[in-house]
């Protein structure tokens, strides 16, 4: 094996233990909480020395961020996907989808947020982050733009139907973690997609009464 394929192949293991890494401390976070999750137990469920995990991250707030930048960048890949679709409800059923369907991650990331922000922490992945969700908002305005210049939403700024959007998501989120409703929910699966089919005609047009 040559040096460069030696060096090559210590930057994959690298990039293949951070992966691993962020994987384990994901699940932590979800199963006891992330204020409860310390860096010696990711170390020792990864299987590796606490010092390692400082070559990769130097700080909590870094993993936080890095979890929060990968949950955008599946969002990203999403509209990717549906980019060129004919079907322009197909942007607005996959955002609901991927938004309420996993509600424990969601809230996590929601917490994780203030958090960082509170601590002023890692600007420049922060810096990161935004840039991708700008990235995923113009997507969102022109999906939301093509839909009322064909007569299907109402004709009001864009960024009404996105925080709406927004709001249905947060608040379905929070009935799908709360202690009370859970109880109540005998099927969750099929309340998941009556909330998402409410999403996708949420402000169509003539709802209003005008």
């Amino acid at each position: 094996m040559t040096d460069l394929e030696k060096a090559t192949r210590r930057v994959q293991e690298f990039r293949q233990r951070e992966r691993e890494i962020l994987d384990v401390a994901l699940a932590l976070f979800l199963e006891q909480g992330e204020d409860r999750v310390t860096v010696e137990m990711i170390a020792d469920k990864v299987g590796i020395g606490k010092g390692t995990i400082y070559k990769h991250f130097e700080t909590k707030n870094e993993i936080y961020l890095l979890l929060m930048i990968r949950y955008e960048e599946e969002l990203a890949e999403i509209f990717q996907k549906v980019h060129d679709s004919a079907d322009k409800e197909a942007l607005a059923r996959e955002y609901f989808r991927f938004r309420i369907s996993d509600p424990k991650r969601y809230q996590l990331f929601d917490r994780l947020e203030q958090k960082v922000i509170k601590d002023h922490a890692v600007p420049e992945l922060v810096e990161k982050l935004h840039r991708i969700r700008d990235a995923n908002f113009e997507d969102l305005t022109r999906i939301v733009k093509a839909r009322i210049a064909e007569g299907n939403l109402e004709d009001v700024p864009p960024i009404y139907h996105i925080c709406s959007a927004w709001a249905l998501a947060h608040g379905a989120v929070a009935l799908m973690e709360s202690p009370f409703y859970t109880r109540l929910i005998d099927d969750k699966s099929d309340l998941t997609d009556f909330l998402i089919d409410i999403g996708i005609r949420m402000g169509n047009r003539g709802q209003r009464g005008k």
